[in-house]
């Protein structure tokens, strides 16, 4: 055989590689909003107003970035250590599991989370809401899920706040998750709202999921085992990156 005949033979072409990797399974039917949701008035600009083009998930898809525990510290979970003084508000711990299509657990993947503060007001320049802003708390936090998938937070509990989407709308209290999985094609950003919020029946950013499970999946429970006497309650919020049992996203689906 000549050299190139061997070079050629021992070649693995761009179509090989796509031929051997195994794709995330697509959203299941109505689990996820669609883009186009009239009573969630921003997405009237925002919508597609082409048909999508398929992609297949390649290898830049199922695979991702990897994070090393240097470049995430313990204290980047407990949003209420990051300043000199106590944030005010009720404090609350949240946790649970991040798992895959499959209910197996997503090992060292970072978890980002960010929310307004106990007034319902966001430390960010363009969140002009007549409530104060909070000295010690900037409401951001991140960390990496352990060996078994689990993930744990410790916070205050942010406040409703008007978002003008139509009259008299308020946001129901939420915590803002992004997750990286182990795949571009699993990375997630969604909300966690609480159990028994009198707000979320009214709000159309939750009422565009179309499946009465998948809305219920965005809320946490709460999580009595979890509580920490005499200092905070808890909830209990697992994600689910693809599947049936995926987590509603607010990224692009692919």
């Amino acid at each position: 055989m000549s050299d190139l005949a061997a070079y050629e033979s021992a070649y693995i072409t761009h179509e090989d590689v796509i031929g051997d990797v195994a794709g995330y399974r697509r959203p299941y039917y109505k689990t996820q909003p669609e883009y186009l949701y009239p009573p969630y008035r921003s997405t009237i600009k925002r919508a597609p107003t082409r048909s999508l083009v398929w992609l297949p998930h390649t290898l830049s898809e199922i695979t991702g970035p990897v994070f090393g525990y240097d470049d995430v510290k313990p204290d980047d979970a407990d949003l209420t250590r990051q300043h000199s003084g106590e944030p005010l508000g009720e404090r609350i711990i949240v946790s649970g599991r991040l798992l895959d299509e499959n209910s197996k657990p997503v090992v060292k993947a970072l978890i980002e989370l960010w929310q307004a503060n106990a007034a319902g007001r966001y430390r960010h320049d363009v969140d002009d809401h007549d409530a104060p802003l909070d000295p010690n708390f900037t409401g951001g936090g991140r960390v990496l899920t352990d060996a078994h998938g689990n993930y744990r937070f410790i916070t205050i509990k942010p406040g409703a706040y008007p978002w003008r989407n139509h009259y008299n709308a308020w946001r129901p209290a939420h915590l803002h998750f992004s997750v990286f999985g182990i795949g571009l094609a699993q990375r997630l950003v969604t909300q966690m709202h609480f159990p028994g919020d009198p707000l979320i029946s009214y709000d159309p950013m939750f009422n565009s999921v179309p499946d009465d499970n998948a809305r219920q999946r965005l809320i946490s429970q709460f999580d009595w085992e979890g509580t920490i006497p005499d200092f905070a309650i808890a909830f209990r919020f697992d994600i689910v990156l693809r599947g049936r049992e995926q987590t509603f996203t607010q990224s692009t689906r692919s």
